[in-house]
């Protein structure tokens, strides 16, 4: 396949350190969360992080389902909600998704029919299917 662009990212630390792009444009203190007994609650976490990168691009997938489709909306908006589970069977953690996405200017019958389109294309949805679950809601 050909690659159209590479992220590059680098962690010092694990959860109590510092994730930083090669090419300076992020950098940012990673925690444990508070809830977790984290200790910096001005840090975020591995969860925020993906939570972040999964809502933009399930956000611009919705878009591009649309558009595709000549459906004329206002605006988008979709929200990642990612937990950290327990994971019984080996005693460790595993993450899961709710997905709420908002397309105003049209029915939320239709709208539902374009998220699950959206989920069908969406980079991120692809690489966690059938790894991850994830929930879809349309508000």
């Amino acid at each position: 396949m050909k690659v159209l662009y590479t992220a590059v990212v680098t962690n010092t630390g694990g959860r109590s350190g510092k994730a930083y792009s090669t090419d300076g444009k992020f950098e940012v203190n990673v925690a444990m969360p508070v809830e977790m007994g984290g200790k910096d609650p001005d840090a975020t976490n591995p969860e925020q992080l993906f939570a972040a990168g999964y809502s933009s691009c399930f956000n611009g997938a919705l878009e591009l389902v649309l558009r595709k489709n000549r459906v004329r909306f206002e605006s988008t908006q979709v929200t990642a909600s990612v937990s950290l589970l327990e994971d019984p069977e080996d005693n460790g953690f595993k993450i899961g998704v709710h997905m709420q996405a908002s397309v105003k200017g049209i029915s939320k019958e239709e709208a539902e029919k374009y998220v699950k389109l959206a989920h069908e294309v969406c980079p991120y949805s692809k690489a966690t299917r059938g790894n991850v679950e994830v929930t879809l809601e349309v508000v």
